[in-house]
């Protein structure tokens, strides 16, 4: 009998050894999240969708025309527009083919170097996280200085032409009001075509054609594919040895019996407690329930080399908000890792049945 106590007592101390040691060295939590970054799709101006191009789970590329709003009023505004030049341009004794001209050039310039700097920011956003070779960074840098340089050589052939008006053509009030409602009419007339920020899946899509849209109210959502994570939600304690860069694995729910290597990109040095008080107000104490604390939790940012680009053809697949399961490895601890290794494979085969 006394033997039996002192074995069970021993083995509770070594898994007590064990746990307090493992919570430091190779942390786990089964909460935790896959994530990417969402965009509403909302129009700018508002019109009769006259068609949809994308579907519900769609994937679609950079660029791809997800909807058109029917563009013929805005076709309208512009075309008065250019007849409001044309007129002021004539009285003050100028040829407006080459303003409107230029002007519209100006604009499809400065629209190409808008979207050319939406996508070079998320190759850089990549680049910084070692992801894309350093050709193609360079390769972006490059096309956003020509798409800047393409700018300013059009701001200059606008002014070229401006002042090509005459002295009092080039200051001349009525000039400058038409052109900038011209401006304003083909920026509008743009906006009829909604297109995608980049490659990724077309989400809560409730939309026909025949339907309305209204400017500022979002129509469909976007998931960005080329920007997938997953974030672990860990304790205080187990964020003491963590690194960016630790190895990690992942269980995804979504692929029972699969153990994906990832890393640490980043982990927030902050989270909500819940007690924030508005100007003018107490602030509000968290309690304890019972007399141990509740955890605080931090969201700790993990990618899975691999299986960042979005690729449909890839073998691991994503659902946002999708649940996993998560365990780092904080040390070259053979023992611990082993153990934990263990611990995620069979946490992967559980995944089946829950």
């Amino acid at each position: 009998m006394k033997r039996a106590f002192w074995i069970t007592l021993a083995c509770l101390v070594v898994i007590l050894g064990w746990y307090l040691a493992a919570d430091r060295i190779t942390p786990f939590t089964s909460n935790a999240r896959v994530k990417a970054i969402i965009t509403p799709i909302t129009p700018q101006v508002s019109g009769t969708i006259v068609e949809v191009r994308a579907s519900n789970g769609s994937i679609v590329e950079a660029g791809d025309v997800l909807a058109i709003i029917d563009p013929r009023s805005y076709e309208i505004q512009r075309d008065r527009a250019k007849a409001d030049l044309a007129r002021a341009t004539q009285d003050v004794g100028a040829d407006s083919a080459d303003v409107e001209s230029a002007q519209a050039t100006l604009s499809r310039a400065e629209a190409d170097l808008e979207t050319e700097k939406l996508q070079s920011s998320r190759v850089f956003e990549l680049e910084a996280k070692g992801l894309v070779a350093v050709a193609k960074a360079d390769e972006a840098r490059r096309r956003m200085s020509e798409a800047e340089a393409d700018v300013e050589r059009a701001r200059a052939d606008l002014e070229s032409e401006k002042t090509a008006l005459g002295s009092t053509g080039e200051d001349n009030p009525r000039i400058q009001k038409a052109l900038a409602e011209l401006a304003d009419a083909e920026l509008k007339l743009s906006w009829t075509t909604l297109s995608a920020p980049a490659r990724g899946v077309v989400s809560d899509l409730d939309l026909a054609s025949g339907s309305y849209a209204r400017s500022g109210q979002d129509i469909m959502t976007f998931l960005d594919a080329t920007n997938v994570w997953v974030e672990a939600y860990l304790t205080e304690n187990n964020m003491g040895r963590i690194r960016i860069g630790a190895p990690v694995d992942v269980v995804l729910d979504m692929h029972p019996g699969r153990v994906i290597k990832g890393e640490i990109a980043s982990f927030s040095g902050a989270s909500s407690d819940g007690t924030n008080s508005k100007p003018g107000e107490l602030a509000s104490i968290p309690r304890a329930a019972g007399w141990l604390r509740d955890p605080q939790r931090f969201p700790v940012r993990i990618i899975l080399p691999g299986y960042t680009a979005g690729d449909e053809t890839d073998d691991v697949r994503y659902n946002v908000n999708g649940q996993a399961d998560v365990i780092v490895y904080t040390s070259e601890s053979t023992l611990l890792n082993l153990i934990g290794r263990a611990y995620i494979r069979v946490v992967s085969w559980f995944s089946y049945a829950y």
